[in-house]
């Protein structure tokens, strides 16, 4: 089936500034090539493949890749061929990088924090706890200076990446029972990854990671007490409100958790500059084509989740306060015991404090008259 209709309206304004950011992103991991210039012909024909962290299950994300090598191969006359591997076919979903890193397959699709056991600085690439939500994210990274820190970074496990699509700002979950002051977050045990588990823990709650497959059956058998995914459409198809029927909001951890577009370094320094271009440019594409495939799907979810008789809940300012508290406290110490997470976080608090000036003077003051009126 066609999926070329990438990007229309807001999206297609969205998808031109990253695309021409990217095209005219200069990283450091390209200027590792040593040597004279090297003649390459840009008519070869390349094949690759692709190794993603999803399954098409999650139409929304795997759908995101499959445009991304259907408009890869337009870009360049259909000389340019990648061939994508659903998580767990070639490698398993949690173990991209590594496949990516040691030549296995050229690219991969997949969220840079799963692999933060490697180094913490990774989750900037994709979401930490009281971040920044999509645009500033996407801003960070085109304009403000961050992908060529995270290019820096990856360029250690023979990597460069590009953005390639988000989530936006998270739920926060399924949950079997109310909860209203810290106090209450004490031996709840719940499925939550990444930094936002470590905050958890912080709190009292007692972590689990599970696979996504495998949430449903846990908060049904009462092994967990409360479950965080994605949003109302991911959510919904994974039928987690028939187990658990509150529903929190905001995902606190998550403002907006992006997706990530891998390649092999030594494959993308063997590619004439036009196929790095369109690889770029696809990226940048399916950036703003997976978001909007978000914003326009979780609406009538969430309206179905209500129906369902889901009881929708914000979290306490109280409980906010204490996970913002011990999210930054959590950074302070990963940023003094590591110069290389350090000049990342420095940065990127820099950006997050000029730019929250900004978004609270002109979008939250449209948004709180527009939206809440």
């Amino acid at each position: 089936m066609k999926r070329r209709k990438f990007v229309s309206g807001a999206a297609f304004g969205v998808a031109t500034t990253a695309t021409v950011a990217a095209c005219g992103q200069q990283s450091s991991s390209q200027s590792t090539a040593s040597g004279p210039a090297v003649q390459v012909d840009e008519s070869r024909s390349v094949e690759w493949r692709l190794a993603s962290s999803y399954t098409p299950s999650l139409d929304t994300v795997y759908g995101g890749s499959e445009a991304f090598v259907e408009r890869v191969s337009e870009l360049t006359d259909g000389r340019f061929e990648i061939t994508i591997s659903a998580a767990g076919e070639l490698v398993p979903g949690l173990e991209v990088l590594d496949a990516v890193q040691q030549g296995t397959v050229q690219a991969g699709h997949t969220n840079s924090y799963y692999y933060r056991g490697k180094n913490e600085a990774l989750a900037f690439d994709t979401a930490v706890p009281f971040g920044l939500n999509y645009r500033q994210q996407t801003a960070w990274l085109y304009e403000g200076g961050g992908l060529e820190l995270i290019h820096e970074l990856l360029s250690d496990f023979n990597i460069i990446s590009f953005p390639g699509g988000n989530s936006g700002t998270q739920m926060g979950g399924w949950w079997k029972r109310e909860i209203s002051t810290p106090a209450d977050l004490q031996g709840i045990n719940m499925r939550i990854p990444g930094l936002g588990g470590v905050v958890m823990e912080r709190l009292g709650v007692n972590v689990q990671n599970l696979a996504g497959g495998e949430i449903f059956q846990a908060l049904q058998l009462g092994t967990i007490d409360a479950a965080e995914w994605v949003g109302p459409y991911d959510d919904e198809k994974l039928g987690l409100y028939q187990a658990a029927s509150i529903y929190y909001y905001p995902g606190w951890w998550e403002p907006a958790s992006q997706y990530s577009f891998y390649f092999n370094l030594d494959a993308w320094n063997d590619l004439p500059s036009n196929y790095q271009q369109a690889l770029r440019t696809a990226a940048a594409e399916a950036h703003a084509d997976i978001m909007a495939r978000y914003d326009a799907r979780n609406p009538s979810a969430l309206a179905s989740l209500l129906d369902q008789g889901v009881e929708l809940k914000r979290f306490s300012n109280e409980i906010m306060e204490a996970a913002r508290t011990a999210s930054f406290e959590l950074y302070e110490e990963l940023a003094a015991a590591d110069a290389s997470y350090n000049k990342i976080y420095a940065a990127w608090q820099e950006f997050r404090e000029n730019s929250n000036r900004w978004f609270a003077t002109s979008e939250l003051g449209f948004s709180d008259f527009s939206v809440n009126s």
